[in-house]
C-alpha cells in the first residue's frame, strides 16, 4: 500500500505531535515532601496543615486541607514524610488526592499511605501518629502549593 508523499508527510507529523504531546514518564521527575496534619472529627471530619516540598533543591511552602465521612470518632495529628513521584514541576504536587483507609491512634501509633491527583503526581507517605482516633471512612485532601 502506497500513501501519497503529502499524506505519508501529515502522517508523520501527525505522529510526531502525538509523541511530544503524550506525557513521558522518563521526562516525568520527582522530590520529597513533609507535612503534618490535624485531624478531628465525629462521623464527619476536617483536617488541616502546612508543610515543604523539595523539589531540585528548592523549598515550596505547602497547605492541606481536606474533609473525611464514614466512622470517625476523635482526634489526632500525624507527620508525614516520605517522597512524591511522577512530577514535571513543583506544582504538579497541587490538587485533590483521595483514599478511603481505616485506622486508629490511641496515644501513639502510625501512618502509612500512598495517595494520587488527578496530575499524576503520587505520594508515598510514612509517618507517627499521636492522638485518640478510630476511623473507617472515605477522605479527600487537598494540597496548595504557595
Amino acid at each position: 500500500m502506497r500513501f501519497a508523499p503529502r499524506v505519508r508527510a501529515a502522517l508523520i507529523a501527525l505522529t510526531a505531535v502525538a509523541g511530544l504531546a503524550a506525557p513521558s514518564a522518563a521526562r516525568a521527575d520527582g522530590g520529597r515532601i513533609a507535612f503534618s496534619v490535624v485531624k478531628a472529627g465525629v462521623l464527619v471530619g476536617g483536617s488541616g496543615g502546612s508543610g515543604v516540598l523539595i523539589f531540585h533543591g528548592r523549598r515550596y511552602p505547602i497547605s492541606i486541607g481536606g474533609i473525611s465521612a464514614g466512622l470517625v470518632f476523635g482526634a489526632s495529628k500525624t507527620y508525614f514524610l516520605g517522597t512524591v513521584t511522577n512530577i514535571r514541576g513543583p506544582y504538579d504536587v497541587a490538587g485533590v488526592y483521595g483514599a478511603a483507609g481505616a485506622g486508629g491512634a490511641v496515644g501513639r501509633g502510625a501512618q502509612r499511605i500512598v495517595l494520587r491527583n488527578e496530575k499524576g503526581a503520587i505520594l508515598r507517605l510514612t509517618g507517627p501518629q499521636v492522638g485518640l482516633q478510630v476511623n473507617l471512612d472515605l477522605s479527600g485532601m487537598g494540597i496548595s502549593v504557595r
